[in-house]
């Protein structure tokens, strides 16, 4: 897959292809829907198949410093959009002059000029142009205008919600991640570097990884959990710890993985851990004996637990699985 970063990447001839446009931060299966469609159009007509996305998220530009939850990296969206059978990643650097770019400027600069669309499939909520003026109705419009067919599908949802980032960032933040995981179509992950932190969890028997993630980062609600931890091409077994250690009066909030069966000097290296399942929420022990206890049972809990998923890549492909 090629990635474009700005529209001054689109090589010299480009030809015609086949666009889907949005945010896709966490790349769920709502936007796996939009992608696979694009992927299949382009492949009946012949041509590539491009995902546009923006960075950064066009919230932080408009109203600064409500920039959401991050799901995944841009790294990560790329790899997801890949997987997903996209020939092209474009990434637009979101400005204050596209902001305030007209929907039919956006459609004749970017879709036509620049991109050479065919067909642009988009979600039914899709909204661009300047204060998200422009609609699926008025891209349909500037299509005809312009020639380039449109195309918008539904959002998917089960019986009770829609899946979308807002939906799967409260998930999350609620340290639901069972429920996040089933709407993003797989584990959620968190990507970071390896730091050093305090150094208790050795003396206590039980040496975590401290991993510093990008600003943003969608991370869960303070507790512990099962997931794994992914370094290279291995997928290890780990009970995560989110919060701010407050059996030692930690005030600042971290992501510790202690990885199961594992000894090794992982500072440095990047990393993801993906949280299968919330074992307990934060708590505050009397003493050091209590507290490793605790963290015995939890590292049981987590084998056990993992163990159960085994190689699903979400809670959808475990029957019966709750994460309870």
């Amino acid at each position: 897959m090629q990635r474009w970063r700005g529209l001054e990447a689109v090589p010299p001839g480009w030809g015609r292809c086949v666009v889907t446009i949005g945010v896709f931060d966490g790349v769920h299966r709502g936007h796996r829907q939009l992608i696979g469609r694009a992927v299949a159009e382009a492949r009946q007509r012949g041509l590539p198949a491009v995902v546009v996305t923006f960075d950064p998220h066009p919230a932080e530009l408009v109203r600064p410093g409500t920039h959401p939850a991050r799901l995944s990296t841009l790294d990560r969206r790329a790899q997801l959009v890949a997987d997903a059978g996209a020939d092209v990643f474009c990434v637009i650097p979101f400005t204050e002059q596209l902001s305030r770019m007209e929907p039919a400027g956006f459609a004749h600069e970017v879709l036509v000029d620049k991109l050479h669309a065919a067909v642009v499939v988009v979600g039914r909520n899709f909204t661009f142009g300047h204060r998200a003026s422009g609609d699926v109705d008025t891209l349909a419009e500037l299509g005809t205008r312009f020639g380039f067919a449109c195309e918008a599908l539904d959002l998917i949802s089960d019986d009770q919600v829609t899946f979308s980032s807002t939906y799967i960032r409260s998930c999350i933040d609620a340290g639901a991640v069972v429920d996040a995981a089933h709407a993003l179509g797989r584990w959620h992950r968190v990507d970071g570097v390896i730091v050093h932190g305090h150094k208790r969890g050795r003396d206590l028997g039980y040496p975590t990884a401290n991993v510093a993630c990008p600003p943003h980062t969608a991370i869960p609600a303070d507790g512990v959990y099962a997931g794994w931890f992914r370094i290279g091409g291995r997928r290890l077994m780990a009970a995560i710890s989110v919060g701010t250690n407050p059996t030692f009066s930690g005030h600042v909030r971290t992501v510790e993985a202690y990885v199961l069966d594992v000894d090794e000097n992982f500072y440095g290296h990047e990393v993801g851990v993906e949280f299968v399942a919330r074992l307990r929420g934060q708590e505050q022990y009397d003493g050091v004996e209590a507290l490793i206890a605790q963290m015995g049972l939890d590292v049981e809990r987590t084998r056990e637990m993992l163990t159960e998923v085994g190689d699903a890549p979400g809670p959808d492909e475990v029957p019966g699985f709750t994460g309870g």
